[in-house]
């Protein structure tokens, strides 16, 4: 859907380019023209493009690959400028193998349905790969009972439960609400009164608050996101994709 929404606006942006392209020439080169001057000029150029219209796809594509380009080198940078903070912040939660040789890590919302879609190939590639390092990058931008949920996760890890409430909410269908937060919790063995105080902690606040400013310095404004290697995926991933994304990264490790 992202792709598609790109590509109308290029196309929407040659389009406006190329009807304004006359005016704009006629203006620039005298701005003493005459409307019947400025007429002629525009006319001439309209027919062009009428009987050359490969002149917009050639700018269509030029324009493309400039964003794609342009895109592609923001992330690079943003990736090595920023490494420690996306792999090793001590706040993060990491599953998997810790000493793992690649490392997955996702951007979530406990009320997002395509995070919760993409899950069980998650919990899949786990359990298949004991060289993956996972991690959990709370990312609440779904309404306040999202950032509940994700300030309760945080806080279960000073309980060592956060695997347990991650899945837990993960596997949990229909609406959510602050009540079904804790129940979830509850159910994994949570002691509730104290997660609610432990909610509370500046630490989990900032952690929050860190999550967010890393997602928009990677341009990650949705859920699911990841990054794997040196790429940024912003949308939920199939089972295979993931698995060849990670082999890429290996390969590359081991050349």
């Amino acid at each position: 859907m992202r792709c598609v929404l790109q590509q109308f606006a290029l196309v929407l942006c040659v389009a406006i380019v190329a009807g304004a392209t006359a005016t704009s020439v006629a203006r620039a080169a005298d701005p003493e023209f005459t409307p019947q001057q400025r007429q002629a000029i525009e006319s001439i150029i309209h027919d062009y493009l009428a009987k050359h219209p490969e002149t917009l796809l050639d700018a269509m594509q030029a324009a493309d690959d400039k964003l794609k380009k342009e895109a592609k080198d923001k992330a690079a940078s943003a990736l090595a400028s920023h490494r420690q903070e996306i792999l090793n912040d001590p706040e993060t939660p990491v599953g998997g193998n810790p000493g793992g040789n690649v490392s997955v890590v996702e951007f979530f919302d406990y009320r997002c349905p395509y995070c919760k879609q993409v899950e069980p190939a998650l919990e899949s590639l786990l359990r298949q790969d004991p060289q993956l390092r996972f991690v959990y990058k709370e990312f609440p931008v779904l309404g306040p009972v999202s950032m509940t949920a994700a300030h309760a996760a945080l806080a279960a890890r000073k309980q060592g439960k956060y695997a347990a409430f991650h899945r837990a909410m993960m596997a949990l269908k229909g609406q959510i609400d602050d009540e079904a937060v804790f129940a979830v919790a509850s159910s994994v063995g949570l002691d509730v009164d104290r997660l609610k105080r432990d909610m509370e902690a500046p630490d989990i606040d900032k952690a929050l608050k860190a999550n967010f400013a890393l997602a928009d310095t990677l341009d990650i404004t949705g859920t699911p996101g990841f990054v794997i290697g040196d790429q940024i995926i912003p949308e939920a991933v199939s089972l295979d994709e993931l698995k060849q994304l990670i082999d890429a990264v290996r390969k590359k490790q081991a050349g």
